[in-house]
């Protein structure tokens, strides 16, 4: 009821461009709406915190006390950093501890939701335990979605750093933070477990107790007092207390120092999912919400605190290991990229790089490639994945080496050297119907003429008349031993990326891939075949020489 009240409330002013007398009820509504002015933007507002539901006195239709729901919109200026997601987790720290200094938080995306009413309970088993609270800073619960397609052809489940990953960090200091489903304890985020650090007001420390009511002026004015966009400045705030800043990716980040000074986590995954939320459904989304995961993971591994140097003296070597293993993940682009080109590249022209069949140093790559393979897909399976949704799985690692990791990596070095920043986007929650239906048939969705997408598809290009070379070649009675492993190698490629070839030629719908990706990856790929022959040409004849 308050939801479709508020709702028409919204469509009204919107209809009106103003907020009218007509729909503030009482004289709290109308002080929180004077706070709108002209000169109101969303990056230069004051502070706005309104109280929806006072546990004291709301009841619901059955006469029960409702819990505390409280709006919190913190200051921002133009010329004061607000620190993204982090910020705005310090400023909701510091006003609850003014309001209700609870022990436990609960921090949650705006498009999560809770799925089991059990999952507070299976939280405070843990939190309660005296064996483990001394030093037990949060509780990770896997991140799960609904409306994924039957195949998951995004890999949007990411099941190895949410579910596979994670139970292997839980038997050392425990899984990192992944941004939501998460319960921390309060006292976690004020220093180590033995040694505390003191906020600036003595309202803002784990042990105060709160006993003024939340309505009072005292506690409203001291909760926008620690809410506004200055408080922050000469404080400890996101570098000793408080979730942590200097990167993109601040759940990783916090975890990461949390562990570093000792604190220990864990990983509770039960059979029901205790938070569901929304997926990308379509690639570019996908790819792009990655890069941005990239770039930030670069940005704590190239820090003063990288895992390989700092981590390594405070968590251990092999604690250390697995928050490197995501801290520089985005190197993969560079196997990648030459694994999806050189070999295709040299197969054209004839060129043999790989041992051939007959020699011993052929079985070493198949044992290799099988050995590595085989562990991901029982790895997958079973944690209850299916073998559809592992090839995609497989799928999308590629595209994503050779999409968001390549890009991520290319705009940090660019930035690193002061030739090119980033730009903070977060990933489109607009679904559009055509969209969703080809995201529910398991259909690729291009559509957005992105740079992303050159890479992707220039390697698609190569590596299907790379196979249809060596197919000619082979069907002539060439000799095709020495070429063998490119073979095998560019026609899992072309398998992988039937969807792309889909897009360029099959499809008239939106999503297929754009005119203008298409033509470029073209002139790029014929132009990258010309400079690979005229390489060899060169080197052929050097050696003749």
């Amino acid at each position: 009821m308050m939801y479709e009240d508020m709702k028409v409330k919204v469509e009204h002013v919107i209809d009106k461009d103003e907020v009218t007398d007509e729909y503030i009820t009482d004289h709290q509504q109308r002080q929180a709406f004077n706070t709108w002015t002209k000169s109101f933007t969303r990056m230069d507002h004051p502070t706005v915190i309104q109280i929806i539901l006072d546990k004291s006195h709301d009841k619901d239709i059955s006469g029960r006390l409702m819990p505390n729901l409280i709006y919190v919109s913190r200051g921002k200026s133009k010329t004061s950093p607000h620190h993204f997601k982090a910020g705005a987790l310090n400023v909701l720290l510091r006003v609850s501890a003014v309001m209700t200094n609870a022990p436990i938080i609960l921090t949650q995306d705006c498009d999560m939701y809770s799925n089991d009413p059990q999952t507070p309970l299976r939280m405070l088993c843990y939190l309660s335990d005296p064996a483990l609270k001394s030093s037990l800073a949060f509780i990770q619960f896997p991140q799960r979605f609904h409306g994924v397609n039957k195949d998951d052809i995004y890999d949007t489940e990411y099941k190895l750093p949410f579910q596979i990953n994670p139970m292997g960090l839980d038997g050392l200091k425990g899984p990192s933070y992944v941004g939501s489903g998460c319960f921390f304890r309060r006292r976690a985020l004020f220093g180590d477990p033995s040694t505390p650090v003191a906020p600036e007001i003595p309202e803002l420390s784990p042990e105060h107790v709160v006993n003024k009511p939340i309505r009072s002026q005292e506690t409203l004015s001291l909760a926008h007092h620690v809410a506004s966009c200055n408080y922050e400045n000469e404080t400890k705030w996101g570098s000793k207390t408080g979730f942590r800043y200097g990167s993109l990716v601040e759940d990783f980040y916090t975890s990461y120092r949390l562990h570093c000074e000792g604190w220990k986590s864990l990983f509770c995954n039960p059979e029901r999912a205790a938070f569901l939320g929304n997926v990308p459904i379509t690639l570019f989304d996908g790819v792009n919400q990655c890069k941005r995961w990239c770039i930030g993971l670069f940005e704590v591994a190239f820090s003063k605190y990288s895992p390989l140097t700092f981590g390594s003296q405070y968590m251990g070597l092999l604690m250390s290991l697995g928050y490197s293993h995501y801290a520089f993940c985005s190197f993969w682009c560079i196997p990648v990229t030459f694994y999806s080109f050189l070999p295709q590249l040299t197969l054209l022209n004839q060129v043999s790089i790989f041992p051939k069949i007959s020699e011993p140093w052929f079985f070493l790559y198949v044992f290799l490639f099988l050995g590595s393979y085989g562990q991901n897909f029982l790895d997958f399976i079973l944690v209850g994945g299916t073998v559809r949704r592992w090839w995609n799985a497989q799928r999308m690692w590629m595209i994503r080496g050779l999409t968001c990791n390549l890009f991520a990596s290319i705009e940090y070095l660019l930035r690193s050297l002061g030739i090119s920043t980033y730009d903070f986007c977060l990933t489109s929650k607009v679904v559009d119907d055509e969209q969703s239906k080809r995201y529910g048939q398991g259909i690729f969705e291009f559509g957005v003429p992105s740079p992303l997408f050159v890479p992707l598809t220039v390697a698609a290009i190569i590596n299907l008349f790379s196979f249809l070379s060596g197919l000619t070649g082979f069907f002539s009675g060439n000799n095709m031993e020495g070429l063998g492993l490119q073979m095998i190698l560019t026609g899992s490629i072309v398998l992988n990326y039937l969807p792309v070839y889909g897009a360029i030629a099959l499809r008239n719908d939106a999503g297929k891939m754009p005119t203008q990706i298409i033509i470029i990856s073209t002139f790029v790929s014929v132009a990258l075949y010309y400079a690979s022959s005229l390489c060899l040409w060169s080197n052929n004849d050097s050696s003749k020489h």
